[in-house]
């Protein structure tokens, strides 16, 4: 709609008129950048308007010309938890963040080489050039952008860098071929690929990815140095529920909810599972408990294991983030939770006279 205001208007201090469509591809992402319909060129009318995403499908916002960060708590601007999901703490992921400066070409080998791999699960990806060269791209779910194979005043020689999946197919840039800036669908999230005019390329994603990427480079010339980072997923280790009289007692004394029930449906939500659970029976409640409740835990991991349709004796707590905004009812990684029976019923009910009565005020 902003691009369309600039339809058959003159620009570029010349009478020719143009149709004006929505630019991807361009560095800053809160520019009004429009691409002229039919042609090979775009044009930055100013700023967006306030409240436009930054990108298709991302949850930012382009706020007086800068693209803000909807944190975990759903607060545009908020402080992001650095791993992703909320509550996660600062020590519970690793930043990869390195300079790949490569070979020689005149080594005698002109082709890609292996920059890095970008391992399954992985979030806030990011691949810089700064040389006059091209980011590529491959994986197994390609889809979306442009997908011609052109370019917009594009210098040489070439030296491609390459995203790989297993499958060896490319997303951007495959082959020696130039593709659109712009985004991209692969291994389960966006690709975003801008080009600036001075040649500096980058190729982000939010991810998490559902399978691993190898950035590759096509060498054809000395190499500056390509950056990149990301996040890798925490590794999943092996279950191990909790058991035995003394964990019961000490998980049912710790937890503001005990309560037996029923999984109606479950859903990754970023790096986190969020369960949608019918209450059956309380046990105990230490804040309002109502008939349908969501349920997170907060890992993709599968841990502890619950299943659509299985009926749980479940011991979480209350999670409220720093700013008041978010109240949820939280399962922790490997928390108690145990198929329900009349006899795990009973064990539960024999747990709550063991815990310490509240000090009189």
């Amino acid at each position: 709609m902003q691009c369309s205001l600039y339809d058959n208007r003159p620009v570029l201090g010349s009478s020719a008129r143009y149709r004006w469509v929505p630019f991807h591809g361009a560095p800053n992402l809160c520019d009004l950048n429009c691409l002229a319909e039919g042609h090979n060129f775009y044009y930055s009318f100013g700023r967006v308007l306030d409240g436009t995403r930054c990108g298709p499908g991302s949850p930012d916002l382009c706020v007086g010309g800068r693209c803000l960060s909807v944190g975990c708590d759903g607060i545009l601007g908020s402080r992001p938890d650095a791993c992703g999901p909320c509550g996660s703490g600062h020590g519970s992921c690793v930043l990869i963040h390195r300079l790949f400066q490569g070979s020689d070409p005149s080594s005698g080998y002109l082709g890609y080489v292996n920059v890095t791999k970008i391992p399954a699960g992985a979030t806030h990806i990011k691949v810089t050039d700064k040389s006059r060269n091209y980011l590529e791209a491959s994986g197994g779910e390609a889809g979306g952008g442009r997908g011609g194979r052109a370019g917009l005043g594009l210098p040489e020689p070439l030296r491609p860098v390459a995203l790989m999946a297993s499958d060896g197919r490319y997303v951007l840039n495959g082959d020696r071929t130039i593709a659109w800036p712009g985004p991209y669908e692969a291994a389960g999230t966006v690709l975003t690929y801008s080009r600036a005019p001075d040649g500096t390329e980058s190729l982000e994603a939010p991810g998490p990815t559902r399978e691993d990427l190898h950035v590759m480079v096509l060498l054809q010339e000395p190499n500056p140095g390509i950056e990149y980072h990301f996040i890798p997923a925490g590794r999943c280790g092996r279950c191990r529920p909790p058991k035995g009289r003394s964990q019961r007692i000490r998980h049912f004394c710790q937890s503001d909810f005990v309560f037996h029930g029923r999984i109606l449906a479950r859903r990754v939500v970023g790096r986190e599972t969020r369960y949608e659970v019918e209450v059956k029976a309380r046990y105990r409640q230490l804040f309002p408990l109502v008939a349908r409740e969501y349920l997170w835990v907060p890992s993709t991991c599968g841990c502890p294991t619950l299943h659509e349709g299985g009926e749980y004796l479940l011991m979480a707590r209350r999670h409220v983030n720093h700013e008041h905004t978010l109240n949820r009812i939280l399962l922790q990684d490997h928390g108690y939770a145990r198929p329900w029976t009349p006899r795990e019923a009973r064990l539960v009910r024999d747990a709550a006279r063991h815990c310490p009565q509240p000090r009189p005020p």
